[in-house]
């Protein structure tokens, strides 16, 4: 029978990367008894997955997989940390409870990255508030009226300064539901919103595998989470006294500036995800793993991570080491992970994660980076094919235009990117007349 643990955290969200993530860790502090405390996890929208969270009396298995400095690691940690799941649209009673108890002092959330929203319409009476934002209002006017200390509140959303935005979306609610002074003041001195960089690859559950590994944990569990082995939880602030995340030896930095280590994921991780799909996909390969293995494929991403865009924002030995752990993650032999998933809405994901590169590459060493500019090219090459996927009005346009015209396309790359068209349309022209192989050939030359 389970022993009773005061409940200290409320958990927004109940998806498989917060149960593949933040309950990981509170579970393992728990293991090592470094936390005396349990979660409560609610439903931040109506249509959910709470009942059958239920159903295994909120308990799952978590298998994390991957490669570790060169290890296959395959762990698997039985959770047990949530006590008791809400339902706040069908227990609103019980959600309006958790705000009575002074034991609670952590509040996490992943509510996708439009949970984080003001909606004009929600009003303080309702039952509860259709935004996540407006719910958490709530509850910490509920927290207010009552005289009890406040929070720390951990914003996982995968937007920038995640923390910020969800406290001026509290404090807009204040306003609009005219709540007064005394309780913006002690939203403000009374918790802290911590904004947080998240970073592990969840893969959820494992449709394909799930029966096998029901057999190898002797039991049935329709709540099965996956995940890398790698993680990362930046978090702005400091509160390793009351979650003691690094003492326990986890990747968690603490921190008073969460902006550093973002540029790092999204020059790096994400900026070698985009600049090698595209092409990767014309040369004919289905997934990351087939990446890794090819030859020429694999060079040209370790080209463009450790010759172009880790010089640019910075050769460091954390930035190398990162860089590292990305090749591996990559090379995740568990995770099937399609190169056509990650060519979704490209010229976005380009202009936000491979551009700036180039450009300050250019800027620093006043040529521009043969690898990522390469993979402009294949950008723009992928887009004359039925393989893309983006907004119609992109996808029209790219199907017909030349190098020229998308370069000159200011509305897709926030400036006129004609500076650089030949060098794009060379290796556009190789891609075009020489086919991918022998353009990979030519670029590695």
């Amino acid at each position: 029978m389970r022993t009773q643990r005061k409940e200290t955290v409320i958990q927004f969200g109940e998806g498989g990367f917060l149960r593949g993530f933040v309950d990981y860790f509170f579970q393992k502090l728990k293991e090592k008894d470094m936390f005396d405390g349990s979660v409560v996890v609610v439903q931040p929208i109506e249509k959910g997955m709470i009942e059958e969270l239920k159903k295994q009396n909120c308990k799952y298995h978590l298998f994390l997989r991957g490669i570790d400095k060169g290890r296959v690691v395959d762990e698997h940690t039985h959770i047990d940390i949530i006590s008791r799941c809400i339902n706040p649209y069908t227990e609103h009673q019980a959600y309006e409870a958790l705000a009575q108890n002074p034991d609670f002092r952590f509040i996490v959330s992943n509510t996708t990255e439009a949970g984080i929203e003001f909606v004009p319409d929600n009003r303080l009476d309702d039952k509860p508030a259709k935004s996540f934002p407006g719910k958490l209002t709530q509850l910490l006017y509920r927290r207010f009226l009552l005289g009890l200390k406040g929070f720390i509140i951990l914003s996982c959303e995968l937007i920038d300064h995640n923390g910020e935005e969800l406290k001026q979306c509290c404090m807009q609610y204040a306003d609009l539901w005219g709540l007064g002074e005394d309780f913006k003041n002690w939203m403000e001195k009374e918790n802290d919103f911590c904004s947080t960089l998240v970073d592990r690859i969840v893969t959820g559950f494992p449709r394909e595998e799930h029966k096998a590994l029901c057999e190898r944990i002797k039991e049935q569990d329709n709540m099965m989470d996956t995940a890398e082995i790698f993680h990362l939880w930046v978090i702005q602030g400091n509160h390793e006294d009351e979650l003691p995340l690094v003492k326990a030896g986890y990747n968690v930095i603490w921190t008073d500036n969460v902006d550093p280590y973002k540029k790092r994921k999204v020059r790096i991780l994400n900026g070698a995800h985009t600049s090698m799909v595209l092409g990767a996909h014309l040369y004919g390969l289905e997934t990351v793993g087939e990446c890794l293995k090819d030859e020429k494929v694999s060079a040209l991403l370790k080209k463009c991570i450790f010759e172009e865009i880790i010089p640019t924002i910075g050769d460091s030995q954390d930035n190398r080491n990162f860089g590292q752990a990305v090749l591996e993650r990559f090379a995740n032999p568990f995770i099937r992970h399609l190169l056509l998933s990650i060519a979704l809405n490209s010229v976005s994901k380009f202009r936000a994660r491979v551009l700036p590169t180039i450009l300050e590459y250019k800027e620093k060493y006043g040529t521009y980076p043969q690898g990522l500019t390469f993979s402009l090219a294949a950008l723009i090459a992928f887009y004359h094919t039925d393989a893309a996927n983006d907004g119609e009005e992109i996808l029209a346009f790219m199907k017909e235009a030349s190098v020229a015209d998308v370069l000159k396309k200011e509305e897709y790359w926030g400036q006129d990117l004609s500076p650089m068209l030949d060098v794009v349309q060379k290796w556009y022209d190789c891609i075009e007349t020489e086919g991918m192989e022998n353009a990979y050939s030519a670029v590695l030359g």
